[in-house]
């Protein structure tokens, strides 16, 4: 039996495979369908020759959501909300993206103001009803809902985390008139204070449920049709997987589905590589992907933003994404100066090279232009030189450049743009990038990892021999999890120890219902306990570890200790003087499944440069040695310039740097200076 696992890209489809019997893999590199992606799915199971009734596991990264989001294509939904509250989603914190731009704009709502209704109700802070629902009205409501076909209602009252009695109700009523639509609460959806972030993922998550829910049942029915009677598991956002029931009652645990398989991967490279720390890149055809993995683990978010003031809060991978990949178009703004992206010509039609109706200058033309890509794209299929050229000149006479400086200098902008995002991930988290290794992954990566890791001072990349399909692989290494969280607001000094107990019981006995809905058995689960914890008058909390078992008065003292280094750690300050405070309780549930093997992707073989090729690196032309990277074997070392081509993605090593082969086949790049 093979597990298999898909990533679906912007522009590509990513397939491996491992056999559960004898370990041996498969790979497969498709173009995107983007009216239909599912159908890429189908086809990339396909080319690699794997029988559907022979998948045990499949392992589905999908950008279906976040896609659905960013073009805001998902049918109307409905939001209803206390009076007064009907444009919180909307007005947001008030922060501005860009302090002194009195042009900026915000992003267009998720639901529009005609579709957002408010109610008579009121819950206090306590929990206690200040103002019953007027539940005529709700009738009423309710009545213009069915009547307008909002296939989805969100649902988000004020203080609803404290008492859902009011949303719960509402919801009853709604479904009575309308039994067909999707109906979400904000008390199930995110049950933490703070209305704007709950409002706004409630907003998603009722926006998402009906394109997941089809998405997921054509692709479960096409599958069944071709004799697929394994387990389909659903990448999520938090670094875990889960079944497709669970992921169409919580869409929004997908924005970031696909990038969630290439931390894994780097994940899994902690274990077989001499390194702890990795900085993980992902270069797809459209965007550009940057996390952190520290210690075996992906760092965790609850601040991520979907846009600018659109946050999604529920805990995710920290992952930071531009519009940087090979498909990233060349343009001249309004002042004359050379701009790439985050515009990209996807699969559809393509890099101006790939001869399928492309004509704009793309990064994937830049880099043929310079010699930096083979024309036959590893033999898959013949690149355009000529309409990559023309579609240089083009910006070129624009831009007033010669068609090398144009190309070398899309190559620049977009290699500084995907330093910025590495920048932005460490610098946040307080983290020193001299202190990583930069992983670099996707098909485009490994040409642009040396120069973004040059910009950064990282010292180190690894490429891995599989980095085309890094993604894919990763979905394979990934366990079943879950986060639940609750409510509880309690200074750590005056907390009571018997409510703590009481709520950690309630969510771990929903943890285990949950496991137990994707198929894991009571000896696979394992569950962890932290709270989110601040000191008082903060207005930002950092997860603490929370001791499991039954806990006492004497384990507060363990929980401080456990706070104050995790300030540190996030901030690089702690004050063990200063008063503490719960602020939410959470567990996280993962369902063990069984790890894939431990690969060598390197070849038994001498290293051997089978040719040359004239590569154009800062304004000169470079002799490069070229080498087949399926044909290098562990210990084997080069200089630059040279390629190494691999059946899924190139790698660029410029003038300056050396590399060197490890144990699993992994070229490591010393980055000069």
């Amino acid at each position: 039996m093979w597990r298999v696992g898909i990533d679906v890209g912007g522009t590509f489809t990513d397939l491996f495979a491992w056999s559960e019997e004898d370990g041996s893999y498969k790979t497969a590199k498709v173009l995107t369908t983007k009216d239909d992606r599912s159908r890429g799915v189908l086809q990339s199971i396909e080319k690699a020759g794997i029988p559907f009734e022979q998948i045990s596991f499949l392992m589905h990264g999908t950008t279906t959501a976040t896609n659905s989001l960013i073009e805001r294509d998902y049918p109307d939904a409905a939001f209803i909300t206390t009076d007064g509250f009907r444009d919180t989603i909307e007005i947001g914190r008030q922060h501005r993206k860009y302090l002194y731009d009195p042009y900026q704009v915000k992003p267009e709502p998720l639901i529009q103001r005609r579709n957002r209704f408010s109610i008579n109700e009121r819950m206090s802070a306590k929990g206690e009803v200040r103002r019953e629902l007027d539940e005529g009205a709700a009738r009423e409501l309710a009545r213009t809902i069915k009547e307008g076909g909002f296939q989805a209602v969100g649902i988000g009252f004020i203080n609803a985390y404290a008492n859902p009695a009011h949303e719960e109700r509402m919801r009853e009523i709604v479904l009575e008139e309308a039994p067909d639509a999707h109906v979400v609460i904000s008390a199930e959806t995110r049950p933490i204070f703070r209305e704007h972030a709950r409002f706004s993922t409630t907003a998603i998550r009722a926006c998402l449920m009906p394109v997941m829910t089809t998405y997921f049942d054509r692709l479960s029915e096409a599958l069944g049709e071709r004799g697929f009677k394994g387990t389909l598991l659903i990448l999520k956002s938090n670094g875990g997987v889960m079944g497709p029931q669970n992921a169409k009652l919580r869409p929004e645990e997908l924005i970031e589905s696909g990038p969630a398989g290439g931390v894994a991967y780097a994940a899994y490279l902690t274990h077989t590589t001499d390194f702890d720390n990795i900085i993980h890149t992902d270069v797809g055809g459209t965007s550009y992907d940057v996390s952190i993995v520290e210690n075996g683990s992906g760092l965790i978010t609850r601040d991520y933003e979907l846009e600018w003031e659109v946050p999604v809060s529920v805990p995710m991978l920290d992952i930071h994404s531009v519009g940087a990949g090979g498909g990233s178009i060349g343009w001249v703004d309004n002042g004359g100066s050379l701009r790439v992206g985050p515009q990209s010509a996807g699969s559809e039609p393509g890099p101006a090279c790939y001869g399928r109706g492309g004509t704009e200058a793309t990064i994937t033309d830049a880099n043929l232009v310079l010699g930096r890509l083979n024309p036959s794209l590893s033999d898959k299929f013949e690149l355009d030189m000529a309409a990559a050229e023309a579609a240089i000149d083009r910006l070129a006479e624009k831009v007033g450049l010669s068609r090398l400086e144009t190309a070398d200098g899309m190559i620049k902008i977009s290699c500084e743009t995907m330093a910025q995002a590495v920048k932005g991930v460490v610098v946040a988290r307080a983290r020193d990038p001299r202190d990583f290794v930069l992983a670099s992954f996707g098909g485009a990566g490994p040409m642009h990892a040396c120069f973004v890791a040059q910009a950064m001072s990282i010292p180190k990349v690894v490429i891995p021999g599989q980095a085309g399909v890094a993604s894919a692989f990763g979905a394979t290494a990934m366990n079943i999890r879950h986060d639940i969280e609750a409510f509880h607001y309690a200074p750590l000094a005056d907390v009571n120890v018997d409510d703590l107990n009481r709520i950690y019981d309630g969510l771990e006995e929903e943890a285990k219902t949950r496991l137990a809905a994707d198929g894991i058995d009571v000896e696979s689960m394992e569950l962890t306990r932290t709270a989110q914890m601040r000191y008082i008058g903060q207005t930002y909390e950092v997860d603490t570890d929370v001791p499991a078992g039954v806990l006492s008065a004497g384990d507060s003292e363990t929980i401080a200790t456990s706070f104050h280094k995790a300030h540190a750690k996030e901030f690089g300050v702690s004050n063990e003087s200063f008063p503490i405070a719960f602020i939410a309780l959470a567990v996280t549930a993962t369902g063990k499944l069984k790890e894939p093997p431990i690969y060598d992707f390197g070849a038994k073989k001498p290293l051997e440069s089978h040719a040359s090729r004239s590569v154009y690196f800062d304004g000169t032309w470079h002799d490069a040695a070229l080498y087949d990277g399926s044909a290098i074997g562990p210990g084997s070392s080069m200089s630059g310039p040279a390629i190494v081509e691999y059946l899924d993605s190139i790698a660029v090593i410029p003038p300056g740097c050396g590399a060197v082969v490890d144990n699993g086949g992994n070229l490591i790049v010393t980055i000069g200076k």
